[in-house]
């Protein structure tokens, strides 16, 4: 499990658990919760909170370089967050959840399913389950 938040001071957030997918092998401890590859929160650019296959969270350093892109390159972070999810993982790795220093928020998964929730002081929420 996963969560990104921005609080009213403009202070960013992101806290990722272990375990997070099920069918996993016994004992296994899962690796997305590593600082830069599965969460990662930088107040001049996004928080950041990654689940699924850790170890490919970890190769490619997703949550890190969805900020790095922003910050370096220029991107919006849906932008960041569509082209790591097109070009390091491949379909069935995972999910991201962001938020942006405004207040823009993103999720994109290349799997079935993946539990998500947004809301925001506005009233807005959202739940889904399934892929958009």
């Amino acid at each position: 499990m996963g969560a990104v938040a921005l609080d009213q001071h403009g202070n960013l957030a992101a806290a990722t658990s272990t375990g997070g997918r099920t069918g996993k092998l016994p004992g296994r401890v899962g690796d997305s919760p590593i600082i830069g590859a599965g969460t990662f929160a930088d107040n001049a650019t996004c928080a950041v909170s990654c689940t699924g296959k850790g170890e490919q969270f970890i190769r490619h350093n997703i949550a890190s370089r969805i900020s790095a892109m922003m910050e370096y390159g220029g991107r919006s972070l849906h932008d960041a967050v569509k082209s790591v999810m097109g070009q390091q993982l491949k379909p069935g790795d995972g999910g991201v959840i962001a938020v942006r220093r405004d207040g823009e928020m993103v999720w994109q998964q290349n799997t079935k399913r993946m539990f998500r929730a947004m809301s925001d002081s506005t009233g807005m929420f959202k739940v889904k389950t399934w892929a958009d």
